[in-house]
């Protein structure tokens, strides 16, 4: 059985919002965001997606899981451009100023010399990825709490999408809900049999290793349900002819000023950065802590 995400009906002026008006302003806002590399212009998208977080009501407690996952994921990748210093040359930034060099640290088997260039640039293009990733999730993180799951497949069909397309989105959106289901059902049922999945012993590795009796029947459920869906579609005909919906949605006077904002930010982030406006900013501080 497929489930959804955790919505909770709240009565807040965002669950009063159309959803399509919702998904039109949060991708506006996506593809506003990833034109600047501005540390302050990401601040302003960050400070737009919080308030947005915060008129939702979400508590910690309901989304406390997503953001461990989704802040281990930003932490790590911003933490791997920092140490390689891939990502902002030639792309944010063409040169350099050192801060301070650490090393040279010589690896015992293998001789290798490893040192790390602390640079203005690098410093900053971290931090500005970080603060742009975050301003992304807080934006997005929003939509699955707060849309009711019965919408989910009439908000896509009535923004233009085939009937297929908008039910394939409605089934991504409880992919990942019931994907976890499924894993917590199945780590439950090997505990029952005895089987020690947080065994300390063996270190990293081995407890990867232990995870194979779970992640096997959790993937070759997901593929059984997949077909059994497909197999319920086709028996029912869907494809055939044009789909009737339960649920009808009607723009009101607040769906249509938020699209129109929407526009206007995406119209005005876009010339924006043709005009050269929102490049890696790197504060004189930082400058001046480099030159001495």
């Amino acid at each position: 059985m497929l489930i959804a995400w955790r919505y909770r009906e709240r009565n807040t002026i965002i669950q009063r919002l159309d959803p399509r008006a919702r998904i039109i302003f949060m991708l506006a806002m996506l593809f506003s965001i990833i034109q600047f590399w501005d540390l302050r212009i990401m601040l302003l998208f960050l400070s737009v997606a919080a308030l947005q977080y915060w008129l939702a009501k979400l508590t910690w407690r309901e989304t406390r899981r997503v953001w461990i996952l989704i802040s281990f994921i930003i932490l790590f990748m911003t933490t791997l451009t920092f140490l390689t210093g891939r990502g902002g040359v030639a792309f944010a930034y063409h040169q350099e100023h050192l801060i301070r060099r650490l090393g040279p640290l010589s690896l015992p088997v293998v001789g290798w010399q490893l040192s790390l260039d602390i640079t203005a640039e690098k410093t900053i293009f971290a931090f500005s990825q970080l603060v742009r990733m975050y301003a992304i999730t807080t934006m997005a993180i929003v939509i699955p709490y707060t849309i009711n799951p019965s919408l989910y497949g009439i908000t896509f069909r009535k923004l233009g999408l085939p009937d297929k397309f908008a039910y394939a989105m409605d089934l991504a959106f409880r992919f990942v809900p019931t994907l976890g289901r499924d894993f917590s059902i199945t780590l439950d049922a090997q505990r029952a049999r005895g089987y020690e999945v947080e065994k300390p012993a063996g270190g990293l590795i081995a407890q990867i290793r232990r995870l194979a009796p779970i992640l096997v029947p959790v993937t070759i459920n997901a593929i059984v349900s997949a077909e059994d869906i497909i197999d319920a579609m086709d028996l029912r005909a869907f494809g055939i002819g044009p789909r009737t919906w339960v649920r009808q949605l009607i723009y009101r006077f607040d769906d249509k000023l938020l699209i129109a904002a929407s526009v206007l930010v995406f119209v005005g982030a876009t010339v924006l950065a043709f005009m050269g406006v929102g490049r890696l900013w790197v504060p004189e501080v930082l400058l001046r802590l480099a030159t001495g």
